[in-house]
């Protein structure tokens, strides 16, 4: 084991690998949780919840969401030997189930996810991906993160109903009920983003975790004593001051023994290679050709998201670890990118989104880890925690989303990389920041970003500085922007 994974060589011992690696899962676990909220209370284009057909069926998301994980970090520890967990990407499932999964159907949704990992596998296998990342300005890439990392903020606000829509008036939104903070759930949320708050920044490991168990277990003493209830009591009336989920309550020893069946299995990789295959031909072959280019832009705009994160996720961990050469290029580079890419398409295939590699893993590096056994235990914890997944529909709304902000603001901080005195940097990355939560479409930022990008190279005579693939995108963007016209003009419905 230590010439395998060369624990010795690398400065690590046995122990300092389990403690890694035990630290990382409890650092990232809430992504069992968080998954399931996020892609399991949506509906899709053709109107069935995501992940559950005609109901919600959030055990079964948790379910697939850790076995895919468990998966995957092991292989990323056995294949890589590098100490990096994966797990579904948070930002990349917003994408999927606010963008993507509102247009089109949940099976089309994770076929272009599986596309997505395919063309990032043969972009790392081609060496194409030099091209790629040189193609896109890093201020773009850190806009990008930026924005989504507001978004990602925006949605905790407003799922927990600490943020509402006014349905009326000039002002879209609003604080709380009638600009006033009404209800317990509610003043639960503050709770829970003052506790992640506090135990994160006096650097508590698995700060995010803590908090959403916390939270629960006050939610459902406020509900035990208060009898909230939940918002929606049935087709035409709702409770506005109740909880926007599940209504927290002790779970019965039925909800602990529910452990995952066969059927719960067979339902879980209900999604093969060929699903995929077959609901992206059926996508395209549905649609017209304007319709096809928007389905090429999703699938850029997974691909870059997915890429660019994950080859700075692994140069920061190296570079913690002190793995790094003298280039910045961390061992086995070109193992992690296919192992990252095979987790994408595995993500489509299980129908919990694209997975990718988690910046979280940095805290197990902090305790020790430097090899990829570290990934092996953490993985192994993943599927162990496959046995609690169906106490997932105990925690409401209002004890999860507080990781959302906490989430949000971590995205957020990397806006100091870009140089706000530069018109040509500062405007572009401006408008990909404000415009995905302002329109609650990440799509829409980024293809403002890369038009207004290569429209301030246009106008500033500095056409050279663009690259080929620039134009390209920034073209589909403009046909994707004006499509209504161009239908029109064409007379195409």
């Amino acid at each position: 084991m230590d010439d395998f994974f060369q624990i010795s060589r690398r400065g690590s011992t046995l122990g300092r690998e389990v403690r890694g690696g035990i630290v990382t899962f409890f650092t990232m676990a809430y992504i069992i949780v968080l998954n399931p909220l996020i892609i399991g209370t949506q509906t899709d284009g053709a109107g069935e919840f995501l992940g559950g057909g005609d109901a919600p069926n959030l055990p079964l998301v948790a379910l697939a969401t850790a076995v895919v994980a468990g998966v995957m970090t092991i292989l990323m520890g056995v294949v890589a030997r590098y100490p990096l967990a994966i797990a579904t990407g948070l930002g990349l499932n917003a994408f999927v189930t606010f963008s993507i999964a509102k247009a089109y159907t949940w099976t089309e949704a994770m076929a272009f996810v599986f596309l997505e990992g395919v063309i990032i596998l043969v972009l790392v296998v081609t060496g194409f991906r030099g091209a790629v990342f040189r193609a896109v300005p890093s201020h773009l890439k850190t806009a990008i993160s930026v924005g989504i990392g507001l978004f990602i903020a925006l949605i905790g606000l407003v799922d927990a109903g600490f943020v509402r829509r006014t349905g009326a008036g000039p002002v879209p939104v609003e604080l709380g009920i009638g600009g006033v903070l009404d209800g317990w759930p509610v003043l639960v949320f503050v709770f829970g983003v003052v506790l992640v708050i506090g135990l994160y920044v006096r650097q508590v490991r698995g700060a995010i975790l803590i908090s959403i168990l916390a939270t629960t277990v006050l939610a459902i003493v406020v509900e035990r004593v208060a009898d909230v209830g939940p918002t929606f009591l049935g087709p035409d009336e709702t409770n506005p001051r109740g909880w926007n989920l599940n209504v927290p309550a002790l779970p019965g020893w039925g909800d602990v023994a529910n452990l995952p069946g066969g059927q719960d299995l067979q339902d879980l990789w209900r999604l093969s290679i060929f699903d995929d295959v077959g609901g992206l031909g059926a996508a395209l072959g549905r649609y017209d050709a304007a319709a096809v280019i928007g389905i090429a832009l999703l699938v850029f705009t997974l691909m870059l998201a997915d890429f660019f994160d994950t080859m700075g996720t692994m140069t920061a961990i190296g570079a913690e670890a002190g793995l790094l050469d003298t280039d910045g290029v961390p061992p086995r580079s070109e193992a992690i990118l296919v192992v990252d890419s095979i987790a994408a398409a595995a993500g489509g295939a299980a129908s919990v989104s694209s997975n990718t590699s988690y910046i979280e893993s940095a805290s197990g590096v902090g305790e020790g880890a430097r090899t990829g056994l570290a990934s092996v235990v953490t993985g192994l914890l993943f599927l162990l925690a496959t046995v609690f997944t169906p106490l997932v529909a105990v925690i409401p709304n209002e004890a999860a989303t507080p990781a959302l902000v906490l989430v949000g603001f971590l995205m957020m901080t990397q806006v100091k990389n870009i140089d706000w005195d530069d018109l040509e940097v500062a405007l572009p990355a401006f408008l990909t920041i404000v415009l995905m939560p302002f329109t609650y479409n990440i799509t829409v930022g980024i293809g403002a970003g890369f038009v207004a990008h290569v429209l301030i190279k246009l106008v500033r005579g500095k056409v050279r500085e663009v690259h080929a693939l620039m134009w390209l995108v920034a073209g589909l963007f403009v046909v994707y922007f004006a499509i209504d016209p161009i239908r029109q003009v064409l007379g195409v419905s």
